[in-house]
């Protein structure tokens, strides 16, 4: 239990300034663990790019936003603009994928949003991050990514396109999730 001692929190007789956290946001308040962050020492070391995955949403919002009934009227009028519907001719709408380039050092991103996850499309994004990297005056040097399927196949490629060397991470190298 944490108790509130002249702006010290205090567990059991354990100060965050005994064990040099001055506050609750250096402590993982899962696990109560220092958080280890690391940068490298320059913009443009190192920069991770990654791919997520996220549903559209509806115009006018989703139901979770405007109710049930009005969520599937704009499902519905979303679907007529776009024409996409599935076997049974129900509104399908698809997903979106935001591929994201973050610089190691400053915590700077660049992100785009696209239809797919394939390989020329990385690629693609990852030579317009480069470019914007370097019209800030940021010469990138390395670039980390997971083991997705658009880096994993054509890191080669990546690198020739890009000019800079590509490093994947290992499965030991992962955050674990819970």
């Amino acid at each position: 239990m944490l108790l509130r001692h002249n702006s010290i929190l205090v567990s059991k007789g354990w100060s965050l300034q005994q064990s040099q956290c001055g506050s609750l946001s250096h402590i993982d308040r899962v696990s109560g663990e220092s958080i280890r962050r690391y940068e490298h020492d320059h913009p443009g070391s190192l920069i991770h790019v990654d791919v997520t995955k996220f549903g559209n949403i509806p115009d006018g919002g989703g139901w979770r936003f405007v109710g049930r009934v009005q969520g599937e009227r704009n499902r519905e009028a979303t679907a007529n603009r776009t024409k996409n519907r599935n076997h049974r001719h129900e509104p399908k709408l698809g997903t979106a994928f935001v591929h994201t380039v973050i610089d190691d050092h400053s915590r700077v991103a660049y992100a785009e949003i696209h239809a797919d996850e394939k390989a020329d499309t990385a690629i693609g994004v990852l030579r317009r991050a480069v470019s914007w990297f370097a019209a800030r005056g940021v010469t990138v040097e390395r670039v980390l990514s997971d083991n997705g399927s658009a880096y994993k196949s054509h890191a080669a490629c990546l690198a020739r396109w890009t000019g800079v060397s590509a490093r994947r991470l290992r499965s030991l190298d992962r955050p674990c999730r819970r």
